[in-house]
């Protein structure tokens, strides 16, 4: 008789339970990972009534590849470039979430009776909200397109480096049992220090292998590479003493940034979507009902604490970093939930067996419950906005719109502001670059070369090397010119600029001393070595400027060529203190806009939208005149509120590629502006019309605020007076010499 291998049963059994609940869960519109975790509640070994799993080593085995694909694909998804533009706001209102949904966590577990370890991990749980339920619920509810669906996603692009950063952390507090902050702190700086040479060594060496590569790449070869690759970064991340979830979401945030992203998305969404659903089984297989009846009263008490905590402390941070009362309101109640990475922080609290058995089952059921919860929340966001604008008292009102009005506009960077931040991050990505190069030098390169060649010659030979290496990355350190316009402005200053100017050299230089100070000193304990090198490295690199600066140039230039390769995705611009803001709208071949002028369309006339910008192909029509047509895959930039643009949806809606809408658009220099009017101002005392800030500026004046009072879409006759503040869509580099 065959013998059929346990794992095989097993899996089978996994995959039928798991296809038939998400078929049902489908039919009911909820999210397939709920259905998922009762699939593993009803294989699990707290069930009796069907067939249970039984080889649970095996499960877990594929349940932690689940957790490497799933973060995998979270890094594709996530990029590194778009936390760079997530900007203030949304960076603001994450981390003051996470903060608090820590101390909320931490302070409920405490005051149940639990222990300082559990308390804790209930804080990291539920500190983070889910990006997939998010998502499928503006796609099922129509709201990507509304002004608090772009600050959610840029939320959502922290919290999931957030989230990284406390495995991290968590793992170190479990391992040492006690909060040490030394030991935090080394672990922040080991993890910041890794993040940043993976990410550089990643952007360089990745996209320009798959580049090379590019005609030998079918979909089997990309498949097996990719996986490959993230594999790869997990025996890193190990190697090092992280978590492999943390090289899977690494590597994927690399690979997000190559022209092949969307290629190895799809591509390995099937295999993603296979193990994560093992995973999300294994996690149901955890759960014991008997301890969802017996702690029923503490899931209700962290349900409650979630919704009302994450609704509070994302709505008070939308509100700090300058967001209206009714974006704060809805970004609040949209990320009320926790999900995948709740779980993952969950499963690392039992594997490291720090954290009592009832709460990984209450994490899952808040989790379950939160998630159904959530559309419920997002729709009734904004009658709830409507119901505390009717009650708050107006004063408080109309001092949050004052506050998140001053908070909008141009912001401007001195010289010194422009100065400090690029020698800062000139000085970090160097310095980790060359402890790097140091460190491989002293702990490989040397015993392999005295391998070969022993004694003393290996050693010199060695350091020789693993100075030539170096010597690109001190010379930038050291020397290399950044930000000359804004250097020479403060160098002109004599009295009060210079002096810290050539502390700031005098820095630089020291620092790249030091770093070879600390290379010799791993081969040579013998300061006469040590200065001889430091004086022949620094003549050298002052006689090989030009060739060094070339070849760094050369360098620098691969790697912002590799970085820039894929087009930056769904870039927001900032927004007006009113629910105004700007959107893009693909016009579908059936539409009826198509064929049709602007003048004879009459949408501003209509629904009170502007049309800002046309973008057909490569040609790009700023600020369009009334005779423009709209043509079949037009991309059109329009500036409404949420109900105007919804109304408007309408008209461009059809059956268009879904991947055209979501494509990102290079029009960097089309953003709203304020300009403050005064008596010396060249538009002052004219009406819109006869100022021509259209022709001046490719600009549309969209509203005006005086004295207190706001105009939306001012008439063209209206003349400006002093004082005013005037709201322009325009570009970026004209709409300031209304400014002269």
């Amino acid at each position: 008789m065959i013998h059929l291998p346990v794992l095989i049963t097993d899996l089978g059994l996994i995959l039928a339970a798991a296809g038939i609940t998400t078929l049902l869960f489908k039919k009911i519109k909820q999210p397939l990972v709920l259905g998922y975790i009762l699939a593993g509640l009803l294989v699990g070994p707290h069930i009796d009534f069907i067939p249970t799993v039984t080889d649970n080593e095996s499960i877990t085995i594929w349940a932690e590849i689940g957790v490497i694909f799933l973060l995998f694909s979270l890094g594709l998804e996530f990029s590194f470039k778009k936390l760079v533009k997530v900007g203030g706001s949304a960076s603001i209102t994450a981390i003051v979430e996470v903060v608090f949904m820590l101390l909320i966590g931490f302070i409920a577990g405490k005051a149940m009776g639990w222990s300082t370890m559990d308390s804790i991990f209930l804080g990291g749980i539920l500190s983070v909200s889910s990006t997939t339920i998010i998502i499928r619920a503006f796609e099922e509810l129509g709201v990507k397109h509304k002004k608090f669906a772009g600050l959610v996603f840029g939320v959502l692009i922290v919290e999931d480096l957030v989230a990284i950063l406390l495995l991290v952390l968590l793992s170190t507090l479990a391992v040492s049992q006690q909060f040490a902050g030394a030991e935090m702190l080394v672990s922040i700086l080991k993890l910041c220090f890794f993040l940043i040479l993976w990410f550089i060594g990643g952007i360089f060496l990745v996209p320009t292998f798959l580049k090379a590569t590019k005609k030998l790449m079918n979909d089997e070869t990309m498949l097996i590479v990719s996986i490959a690759l993230c594999l790869i970064m997990v025996l890193l991340a190990v190697k090092v003493g992280f978590s492999p979830a943390l090289g899977a979401f690494i590597m994927g945030s690399i690979l997000a940034e190559t022209t092949q992203a969307e290629r190895i998305e799809h591509l390995t969404k099937s295999v993603k979507d296979l193990f994560a659903a093992i995973f999300f089984v294994s996690v149901g297989m955890m759960i014991n009902p008997s301890i969802l009846v017996d702690y029923a009263l503490p899931i209700l008490v962290i349900t409650l604490a979630t919704i009302l905590g994450k609704f509070l402390s994302s709505g008070m941070g939308a509100l700090v970093s300058g967001q209206p009362l009714k974006t704060s309101v809805q970004t609040g109640l949209s990320l009320a939930q926790i999900g995948e990475f709740s779980f993952i922080i969950a499963t690392l609290g039992l594997t490291l067996k720090v954290t009592s058995d009832f709460l990984y089952p209450i994490a899952v059921a808040v989790s379950a419950i939160t998630t159904f919860t959530t559309p419920y929340l997002i729709k009734a966001s904004e009658p709830f906005y409507y119901f505390l604008e009717r009650n708050l008292p107006k004063k408080w009102v109309e001092g949050l719109n004052r506050y998140s009005s001053s908070t909008a506009g141009i912001t401007t960077l001195s010289d010194w502001k422009v100065l400090l931040k690029s020698y800062t991050f000139n000085t970090i990505i160097h310095s980790v670059i060359l402890i790097s190069i140091a460190v491989l030098g002293s702990k490989y390169l040397q015993p392999f070369i005295t391998g070969i060649i022993p004694g003393n010659n290996g050693i010199v030979l060695s350091l020789v090397i693993t100075l030539i290496i170096m010597t690109p990355f001190l010379w930038a350190l050291a020397i290399r010119r950044i930000e000359k316009k804004a250097y020479s402005h403060l160098w002109l200053n004599k009295k009060y600029t210079r002096g810290p100017l050539v502390a700031l050299e005098t820095l630089r230089i020291s620092l790249a001393i030091f770093f070879v100070c600390f290379l010799i000193f791993q081969f040579y304990n013998n300061w006469l070595a040590i200065a001889i090198a430091v004086a022949l490295i620094v003549i050298g690199m002052f006689i090989f400027s030009r060739k060094l600066q070339s070849f760094y140039n050369r360098l620098e230039s691969r790697f912002l060529l590799n970085l820039n390769a894929r087009e930056a995705q769904n870039a927001q611009p900032e927004i007006l203190p009113w629910d105004t803001h700007l959107a893009e709208l693909v016009v579908a071949p059936e539409s009826k806009l198509v064929g049709q002028t602007l003048m004879e369309l009459s949408i501003r006339e209509k629904y009170g939208v502007n049309i800002a910008l046309i973008e057909r192909g490569k040609i790009m029509i700023p600020t369009p005149g009334r005779d423009e047509r709209l043509y079949p895959n037009d991309k059109v930039m329009v500036i409404g509120t949420d109900n105007q643009l919804a109304m408007i949806q309408e008209l461009f809606q059809g059956s268009v590629d879904e991947t055209a809408e979501e494509a990102s658009f290079p029009k960097k220099d089309m953003t709203l502006q304020k300009v403050v009017v005064n008596t010396s101002s060249p538009i002052y005392g004219q009406s819109i019309r006869s100022s021509g800030i259209r022709e001046t500026t490719q600009g549309l004046v969209v509203g005006i605020e005086r004295q207190g009072e706001r105009i939306l879409n001012p008439d063209s006759n209206m003349v400006f007076e002093n004082d005013d503040i005037v709201w322009i869509v325009g570009n970026n580099k004209k709409v300031p010499e209304l400014l002269k």
